[in-house]
């Protein structure tokens, strides 16, 4: 794997790295995480349902349209509170 920069802002870098901080990671490994995250919409959207078929599999989870909104605001409603602290 070769390694690629950016220039980004330091408040940035710095948000970044304590967030990787918080979960044990360093901010180059959190990145990398992140890049795997952050797919563009048709693969969120597949890997969501795929998600939701696993879920159902596993333990018969099947979240209605509005648990699944609650369950995605949760990480900003998170990370508003880490940052209120």
């Amino acid at each position: 794997m070769s390694d690629a920069y950016a220039r980004i802002p330091e408040e940035a870098r710095d948000w970044l790295a304590a967030l990787a901080a918080a979960v044990g990671m360093s901010l180059r490994a959190y990145v990398v995480q992140l890049t795997e995250i952050l797919l563009a919409p048709d693969g969120r959207a597949a890997r969501a349902e795929q998600t939701r078929a696993a879920l159902k599999e596993c333990n018969g989870c099947a979240p209605t349209q509005a648990e699944e909104g609650d369950l995605d605001s949760e990480p900003g409603r998170r990370l508003a509170q880490a940052a209120a602290r």
